[in-house]
C-alpha cells in the first residue's frame, strides 16, 4: 500500500457536475489514512447514471504521512462542509457517504446539517481498548506505526493510503470521534449501513453503536459476507453500489 502510482487523479479532489440527475449530489468521503482512490470507483458510477458527485481529499491524506499528524479533526468535517455548501446550490437533494473514518465523518456533518440520506461502510465512531488511552505518550515516542490499511478480500487491490499510522493523527480522530458520538441523536435522515462480517480493522461494536444510537426512522443495516474493511473496492462493491442507488433513488 502506498499513494504511488495511483490512477491519475484519484488521489486529488474530484468534483463532477451531473447530467440526467444533477439535482442530486452526492458527496464521497474516504477513510483514515485512505484516499479519495477508495471511493472513486463508487463516484463514478453514480456519474455514470447522472449524479452530481464529489470526492473530497480530506486534510493531511494522500500526501505523506507526516502531514496526518499536523492536523486538527475539525479540518476534516470542515472539508465536507466545503463541497457540501457548493452542491447545496446546484443540488435540490444532498447525500453524504462515508467509508470508515469518512462515516464518522459524515455522521458528524449529518450531526450538522439537513440531509436527505447518508450512507455507511463499515463505519468508525469509537476506538476500544486500552492502547488508545495512552496515545499521547506513544506519540511522543513513535510518530507512527503499522499501518491497518489496505485490508481488502479481493486479491491485488490496494486503496492507495499510507504505509504508516500517524499517532498524533489517531489522537485527533479519538476526538473527533467522541465529539460525534455525544450527538448521535440529531442523525435523523435517512441511514443505509453496510458492515462487513470479516472486518480486520473495526470490531462490530462501531456498527452496532450507531445503529441504536441515531434517531433516524429509516435505517437499514445490510451484512457483507464476501469483502473485508475497505468494501468498496472488494468483492461486493457491485452490491454496495447497487443498494446504495436505491437508498438515493427512493429519498430523492
Amino acid at each position: 500500500m502506498a499513494t504511488t502510482n495511483a490512477p491519475t487523479g484519484w488521489l486529488l479532489d474530484y468534483f463532477a457536475e451531473g447530467s440526467t440527475n444533477k439535482n442530486v449530489g452526492v458527496i464521497f468521503v474516504h477513510g483514515f489514512t485512505g484516499s479519495p482512490a477508495s471511493m472513486r470507483p463508487w463516484a463514478d458510477y453514480f456519474q455514470e447514471r447522472g449524479y452530481t458527485v464529489s470526492v473530497p481529499r480530506l486534510p493531511g491524506h494522500a500526501t505523506q504521512w507526516q502531514d496526518l499528524n499536523r492536523v486538527k479533526w475539525q479540518e476534516w468535517p470542515a472539508r465536507v462542509q466545503v463541497d457540501l455548501d457548493r452542491m447545496r446550490k446546484i443540488c435540490e437533494k444532498v447525500f453524504v457517504f462515508g467509508l470508515s473514518m469518512g462515516g464518522g465523518t459524515t455522521l458528524n456533518i449529518a450531526e450538522n446539517n439537513i440531509l436527505d440520506g447518508i450512507c455507511l461502510v463499515n463505519p468508525m465512531i469509537h476506538i476500544p481498548g486500552a492502547l488508545i488511552k495512552i496515545a499521547p505518550l506513544v506519540a511522543l515516542i513513535q510518530p507512527g506505526r503499522a499501518s491497518v490499511g489496505d485490508d481488502i478480500k479481493k486479491p491485488n487491490i490496494t486503496e492507495w493510503g499510507y504505509d504508516v499510522l500517524p499517532t498524533k493523527g489517531v489522537i485527533q480522530l479519538n476526538k473527533m470521534l467522541k465529539e460525534t458520538r455525544k450527538n448521535l441523536g440529531k442523525v435523523t435522515c435517512p441511514t443505509l449501513l453496510f458492515h462487513s462480517v470479516d472486518d480486520h480493522v473495526l470490531p462490530v461494536s462501531n456498527t452496532e453503536i450507531i445503529m441504536a444510537e441515531i434517531e433516524s426512522d429509516a435505517k437499514q443495516r445490510i451484512e457483507l459476507t464476501n469483502s473485508y474493511h475497505v468494501a468498496t473496492l472488494d468483492n461486493e462493491a457491485p452490491l454496495v453500489f447497487a443498494n446504495s442507488l436505491a437508498h438515493v433513488q427512493q429519498y430523492s
